[in-house]
């Protein structure tokens, strides 16, 4: 449950970022498939690309004290626009869209949490 869960929290988030900020949006004539497969994708990349990311990322991340995970977010959200319905305007809007994403999905979890939907499972 807890995996169905997380997609359709992601499939939120990503769909409230689109309504919220004009920079990312979904192609006219997007389905909720759409907006699913988006969310898978974004678990899929989250998973296994974003740490090879960090980790190559890895010495600008600490001269930055960590701000650079902007950024690797930013190109985590522009690798998913660029193979699903998803539209980003260009890589800036792709990393204020990152921040804003982070920030709602911050938001639903702790909905999820609070409603006690994820069966009680800790952080």
């Amino acid at each position: 449950m807890g995996f169905i869960l997380r997609l359709l929290v992601n499939a939120l988030a990503l769909y409230l970022l689109a309504r919220v900020y004009a920079g990312v949006s979904f192609e006219p004539g997007a389905d909720v498939l759409s907006i699913l497969i988006a969310a898978l994708v974004m678990g899929i990349v989250n998973a296994l690309i974003r740490p090879v990311l960090l980790l190559l990322s890895l010495p600008v991340n600490i001269l930055t004290l960590g701000l650079f995970t902007l950024v690797v977010n930013g190109v985590v959200l522009y690798l998913v626009a660029g193979v699903t319905a998803l539209n980003v305007a260009g890589f800036g809007a792709a990393i204020i869209g990152a921040v804003i994403l982070a920030l709602i999905s911050w938001v639903l979890d702790a909905v999820v949490g609070a409603l006690n939907l994820d069966g009680g499972r800790q952080p």
